[in-house]
């Protein structure tokens, strides 16, 4: 038994491995450009390892983005993490602030391989393909936000979970905090006191 755990261990490390050394180079040299030879040799494994650790250049985006999104040191992901915060929200007001905390939490981590992934996408189906169903992902899953936000007196107006969730996936989607931040050059605090105002309206 303890041989089996000594193994798991050293395969979560080559795996974080992998994928540190992936984000290094997605980020430096593009996706397209980036090859599995380069990701092997940079993270001292073959190729095969690659593969067999983590899956396709596709699948080592998708890795990079998880790692982005739940930031350092994160045992759980970000549907558990963030199910739990909005456990925790007592009220409308509480939800609201949750959401909006997150995306000031996110966004500034996720910018950089959201940005690659929309690079490759113009170029590379499988990118395209991981970029439409990240966004669809997020729409399922706001959701759960939008239930809850009726749960705690919300969506009085008449709006559906469904109209309401994209409304949530609108106000905080990842080229919206880029256009107001990085274009526009709004400082983060006022970003997040945008997108508060906004959601607590869109949610009312």
């Amino acid at each position: 038994m303890q041989k089996v755990t000594r193994r798991a261990i050293q395969a979560a490390g080559t795996r974080d491995v992998i994928v540190d050394t992936a984000g290094r180079l997605f980020a430096a040299d593009g996706y397209v450009q980036t090859t599995m030879d380069a990701i092997a040799a940079g993270s001292g494994v073959t190729v095969q390892t690659v593969y067999n650790s983590v899956g396709n250049k596709a699948a080592l985006l998708s890795a990079v983005l998880d790692r982005a999104a739940a930031g350092p040191g994160t045992q759980a992901g970000v549907l558990d993490l963030m199910r739990e915060r909005t456990r925790q929200a007592a009220d409308l007001p509480a939800l609201v602030a949750v959401l909006a905390d997150w995306f000031v939490e996110v966004h500034p981590r996720t910018a950089g391989i959201n940005a690659v992934i929309a690079r490759a996408a113009a170029l590379d189906e499988a990118a395209a393909r991981l970029e439409r169903d990240r966004g669809q992902q997020r729409l399922r899953r706001y959701g759960e936000a939008a239930a809850a936000a009726r749960e705690r007196g919300g969506l009085r107006s008449g709006m559906s979970d469904a109209e309401a969730a994209a409304a949530i996936w609108s106000l905080g989607h990842p080229q919206v905090y880029r256009a107001m931040v990085h274009d526009a050059g709004w400082p983060v605090p006022a970003y997040r006191e945008w997108v508060a105002r906004a959601l607590a309206a869109a949610l009312a």
